[in-house]
């Protein structure tokens, strides 16, 4: 039985209570690697992980010889021996001495992609699994082993898997109990919403784009046309959300081709196309802030479509930050509005005649401010054009 987000985490919680190891199962992006995150920190458990399938075989457990005269076994016959001990690798050096600074406090070690190691590798595993200890050294007992697999065809209900795995050994499911992670987006979304550090752990620009369509989450099982090699998962939308903000921060949503290709390149050409266009509506090039302070706001402007220009003026309208009877936010918006084309000037100066007194307010102060002067001279020319609206 495949488990959410929450219910998976709720029974991890209880396996671990039970002193055994949990095996969490999922497709590959799904969020595995998140789940153990919010456990080890609900827990107040250090974690450490270990990426079996970069692992080689003696990479855990490196025989070396003692570096001493005594290091060596003379014998009468047969030359001298190296009396061989134990190297162990980065990750147990640092867990032990975590454990010995530490003692009272819970070790979480994270054997991800556990079956996509070699069999080797999972053999030398095998021991820290089912004995908890390799060679002589024997695991600190406040550290808590949890693996993560990939699904295989030999797996309940994963007969047509196709990931490039190595099936455990008979002794590692019989120690272990797996749990099947599935994608679940209400619980996923609530994830992403929560604030860490003062923001949000994923754009809202995706949670919103997720709420409005949470079958793209995930896309699995579908079969693709000849272009749509890559699909979207958890794992990939956490790319798009840093993509989406680094885009951002470089002002570069006015390159529309540029923003496309990020997204298709992470999410697949046909939820990355959709992706891409939905920014286009809710972040046409240039936020409000930019567009009213930016020293290239108009340049920028000049080079979006008609719709995006739309779009972005008419945030501005209902941004109350930037009232437009100040000299230089009236300045700023009449030079953006020039940029754009004669039926779009008309659509903004349409929704501005609709906004209680927001006309006479510029008439107001025109005289003392030669910016708003010249937004309200843009506007009555706009309107003489269109013989609607009175100035």
């Amino acid at each position: 039985m495949a488990l959410t987000y929450q219910a998976c985490l709720q029974a991890t919680q209880v396996i671990l209570a039970s002193g055994s190891v949990p095996t969490i199962v999922g497709e590959a992006g799904i969020g595995k690697s998140a789940l153990v995150a919010d456990l080890a920190a609900q827990r107040q458990a250090k974690l450490f992980t270990t990426v079996v399938s970069l692992v080689e075989k003696g990479d855990l457990v490196i025989p070396v010889p003692p570096l001493t005269a005594d290091s060596f076994v003379q014998t009468a016959q047969y030359g001298s021996l190296a009396d061989v001990r134990f190297g162990y690798s980065h990750t147990l050096v640092a867990m032990i001495r975590y454990a010995e600074a530490h003692p009272q406090q819970e070790i979480i070690w994270f054997l991800d992609e556990f079956n996509r190691g070699s069999q080797a590798v999972q053999s030398e595993l095998m021991n820290l699994v089912l004995q908890r200890q390799i060679n002589t050294l024997k695991l600190p007992e406040q550290v808590h082993l949890i693996l993560a697999e990939n699904p295989d065809a030999t797996m309940a209900g994963f007969t047509q898997s196709h990931y490039g795995v190595t099936p455990g050994d008979a002794a590692i499911a019989d120690r272990t109990t797996r749990l099947v992670l599935q994608a679940d987006t209400v619980s996923w979304l609530q994830w992403a919403k929560t604030v860490v550090a003062g923001q949000p752990r994923i754009t809202p620009l995706v949670t919103q784009y997720l709420t409005e369509n949470p079958a793209d989450l995930h896309v699995v099982g579908v079969d693709n046309a000849s272009d749509d090699d890559l699909q979207p998962t958890p794992r990939a939308w956490e790319r798009v959300s840093r993509a989406v903000q680094e885009l951002d921060a470089q002002h570069l949503f006015s390159q529309s081709a540029v923003v496309a290709a990020i997204m298709q390149g992470n999410l697949g050409m046909t939820v990355g196309t959709a992706f891409a266009g939905f920014l286009t509506q809710h972040r046409p090039g240039l936020t409000v802030e930019q567009a009213m302070s930016l020293p290239d706001a108009v340049t920028t402007m000049e080079t979006l479509s008609a719709a995006q220009q739309q779009q972005i003026l008419q945030n501005c309208l209902q941004a109350g930050e930037w009232p437009l009877t100040s000299n230089e936010n009236g300045q700023r918006f009449a030079d953006l509005l020039a940029v754009c084309p004669a039926d779009g000037q008309f659509a903004i100066a349409q929704t501005m005649a609709d906004q209680a007194d927001l006309l006479e307010n510029l008439a107001a102060v025109q005289t003392a401010r030669p910016g708003v002067a010249q937004l309200y001279h843009l506007l009555t020319q706009i309107g003489l054009r269109g013989s609607q609206i009175e100035v």
